[in-house]
């Protein structure tokens, strides 16, 4: 009997770029909304069976209260602190008990948890953060009907998926951390507020996407050349700073927020061959993982940086449901 995972993350499109940018708010009640039609679009294909994170503003509990909806529904049994841990613990958790397919709400900071805890689980990645380029900008019902698919075994995962990319960081040659999209490198010494909104702070990036149709820093690379989920590899490149004596070779503009679409100078840049490590020059920074600053560093460490093609997959909602259409998934049988 197949089991659904899902992690929504309450806190997703409420930082600070809501007061820097024209960012979105999701409020918890449309997040609430969200996830009934998911729930909805598993039962619909036969799933019976959710597990679910437990969060600050019981969104799965909440989306579970309609008269529509005959499903049992689990929580994760552990401590919750509603932090970063607490999702890197769910997904873990879910792994280990057998849970066929993992839901998502949130933007890539929360999905960049859940591979942390696992990545033996395939996400139905549902964007509802900010600066997003890992999940996407699907339509709830769809995305129950296309994760209920896979989880139940009806769809071959091989065929309507790809498997993500990950930035690995390692400082003085141990594997730190990760990200799923970029890894920015800021001047500043602390992590004080954690999500990137000031491009003039950052001086080196390094992408394992570089989207042409997305915001943040993935749009920049985009400029200088497009790297999509399905091509290999990943892109660096230097922002150019006069204080430093990093001059600029080139000016792109990006929307690296939305609403704000600033010209940025570029001092160099690189494509980067997947499992090659790129030594950086070592100084006094902070290290920031998909939009979120993460820790610092000092000029005595040495960091690397290495894309690899080692994360979860990452189903294809419009994919998955013509495969599941053209296969008659979606046919009745005709009644006697």
């Amino acid at each position: 009997m197949a089991l659904v995972g899902i992690i929504a993350n309450p806190a997703a499109s409420k930082d600070i770029r809501r007061l820097v940018a024209q960012g979105r708010v999701v409020p918890d009640w449309e997040k609430v909304n969200i996830v009934r039609r998911v729930m909805l679009g598993l039962q619909s294909v036969g799933v019976t069976r959710v597990l679910a994170m437990s969060d600050s503003s019981n969104l799965v509990r909440r989306a579970s209260d309609d008269p529509n909806l005959d499903m049992e529904l689990d929580f994760v049994v552990m401590p919750t602190f509603y932090s970063e841990g607490d999702t890197v613990r769910a997904a873990a958790s879910m792994a280990e008990q057998g849970v066929d397919c993992l839901v998502t709400l949130g933007g890539d900071g929360t999905n960049r948890a859940v591979v942390v805890g696992t990545r033996k689980l395939p996400i139905m990645a549902i964007s509802t953060g900010t600066n997003n380029v890992f999940p996407s900008m699907v339509e709830g019902t769809l995305a129950g009907l296309a994760a209920g698919l896979v989880a139940d075994g009806k769809l071959d995962l091989a065929e309507v998926s790809v498997s993500s990319k990950t930035m690995n960081v390692y400082v003085d040659g141990e594997l730190k951390d990760i990200a799923l999209i970029d890894v920015a490198l800021s001047k500043e010494r602390f992590v004080a507020t954690r999500a990137i909104w000031d491009i003039g702070t950052l001086y080196e990036v390094f992408l394992t996407r570089a989207e042409p149709a997305s915001l943040g820093l993935s749009s920049i690379g985009a400029r200088l050349a497009a790297v999509s989920l399905a091509d290999e590899g990943g892109l660096q490149f230097r922002i150019s700073d006069p204080e430093d004596g990093v001059p600029g070779s080139s000016t792109v503009l990006a929307p690296i927020a939305p609403g704000v679409v600033p010209p940025v100078s570029i001092a160099s840049w690189q494509l980067m061959a997947d499992g090659e490590r790129l030594v950086i020059e070592k100084r006094d920074c902070t290290v920031a993982l998909d939009g979120e600053r993460a820790f610092s560093v000092n000029k005595s460490q040495q960091i690397e940086m290495e894309v690899r093609r080692d994360g979860p997959p990452i189903i294809d909602v419009n994919l998955a449901l013509k495969v599941a259409s053209s296969q008659g998934l979606f046919n009745l049988a005709p009644e006697n």
